[in-house]
């Protein structure tokens, strides 16, 4: 192995370029994961079934994809250097793909739910060619195992800060843009996030440089990718690990619906959205970290606090508002925190495995995490019957409730109040979602 440059020299421009390309990667990823869900089943009308099985079938393509992507990358190279070329043409497929797949048609729903499934695992695949390269390019631009750590923790940094600011944006551009049509208001809501999300990519894409080179004359063939990834026992306990991100993802599938419904009060999305934005700021203080304690020390402490705060959290409920956001800050800021240790761990195995086999194949150890990532969020968002029970307080499982919802546009979806002036009420019921006198809301527009 050698390298063009002193390991480890990086510059503040390169840091920030790569946060910049995982920032705006992950309004795609946000928008996808928080929002999706909520969009099929109360825009586009297609039953939380039918797209419990568009998530399913996406995740049994992955499972092909994914790798057989990984090992495409593996095995050829760009004119820009491994990965740096992929980083260049991905952004705008990436965009297109997921406005795609918040536009409604207007179509018979066995079209919708079609139109649906084509433009999800249109996305997935796409997202897959920019998410594989984005993480694995952090093993060519330097060996130093410090500044590595500290490179994925800047990526980290973008990914979480990303997600973040979709929650916050979103209500607060479909309240903009939404109020004659909650469908036109997540269609804009959506391009112009996108828009903003290649801008930051294309920066990151730019400053990125690639350092570290195979040996002269290597060849890496697809059996050796392969034969790369059964070799690497560490790589599949920290996948392990990262599925564990299904809990904060089934949180963030949720949420939406828990503020509307429990809280009575959508507008809370916005500021949980701004919690995670801030909680990825304790980012800054992994290096560090990782500098007075081992990376599985500092991983396993980590999570035992995120467990403590949960079991708090489980035991005080939401009945107070600045308690919940509280203790919402804590998870994400644990959830958060575990990002870069688990990144730069999964990093360090691609070494473990070159000195097993000889060959160097940073896409294939980066290709589970991305496969892990998306079965996580999909399996967070199986349950068919999850966003109709998620307001399962004690109350609300074992009788009605109802929420006041007034005459504007709202993330319920509510369009308007009752012709004569009262305010619509929405009931939720143990079985399913009902509108009350007058709220077009909760049905398909």
């Amino acid at each position: 192995m050698k390298t063009n440059n002193v390991p480890g020299k990086v510059s503040r421009r390169e840091y920030l370029g790569y946060f910049s390309y995982g920032f705006g990667q992950c309004f795609s990823y946000g928008l996808l994961g928080s929002f999706i869900l909520f969009f099929y089943t109360d825009i586009l009308g297609i039953s939380a079934l039918a797209a419990s099985t568009i998530f399913l079938i996406a995740r049994v393509w992955d499972a092909v994809n994914d790798p057989m992507v990984a090992g495409f990358m593996d095995t050829r190279r760009t004119k820009s250097g491994k990965f740096k070329g992929y980083l260049k043409f991905a952004p705008l497929f990436v965009v297109i793909s997921t406005i795609l797949c918040f536009f409604s048609p207007d179509l018979a729903i066995q079209w919708k739910v079609l139109y649906a499934a084509i433009t999800y695992i249109l996305w997935g695949t796409v997202y897959t060619v920019s998410d594989i390269p984005f993480w694995s390019v952090s093993a060519v631009i330097t060996n130093d195992p410090q500044t590595r750590t500290s490179l994925v923790t800047a990526a980290n940094l973008g990914v979480f800060a990303g997600i973040g600011m979709v929650g916050s944006l979103v209500p607060l551009l479909v309240g903009l843009f939404g109020q004659e049509s909650l469908a036109d208001g997540y269609f804009m809501a959506v391009i112009l996030i996108m828009v903003a999300g290649y801008a930051f990519m294309m920066f990151g894409a730019t400053t990125i440089r690639e350092r570290v080179e195979p040996s002269a004359g290597e060849k890496v063939t697809m059996k050796d990718v392969f034969r790369n990834l059964l070799v690497n026992r560490h790589l599949f306990k920290m996948l392990a690990i990262f599925f564990l991100n299904l809990f904060m993802n089934i949180v963030n599938g949720i949420i939406l619906y828990f503020f509307i419904y429990n809280m009575g009060n959508e507008g809370l999305m916005s500021i949980y959205g701004l919690m995670g934005t801030f909680a990825a700021l304790g980012f800054f203080l992994i290096p560090n970290l990782t500098k007075k304690f081992r990376k599985k020390d500092l991983l396993a402490g980590i999570i035992v606090l995120d467990i403590v705060v949960r079991i708090v959290f489980f035991m005080t409920g939401y009945e107070n508002v600045p308690m919940l956001l509280v203790m919402l800050m804590l998870t994400q800021l644990f959830h958060a925190s575990l990002g870069p240790v688990m990144s730069s761990m999964i990093a360090e195995t691609i070494e473990y495995s070159e000195v097993k086999t000889g060959r160097r194949c940073e896409a294939i150890t980066f290709s589970g995490q991305t496969f892990m990532g998306k079965l996580s969020a999909a399996i967070a968002g199986s349950d068919p019957d999850r966003h109709r029970l998620c307001a399962g307080s004690r109350s609300a499982v074992s009788r009605d409730i109802e929420r006041p919802v007034h005459g504007r546009i709202s993330a319920a979806g509510c369009r308007r109040t009752d012709p004569s002036g009262d305010p619509a009420v929405l009931h939720i019921h143990r079985r399913g979602l009902q509108e009350g006198p007058g709220c077009a809301g909760a049905a398909p527009q």
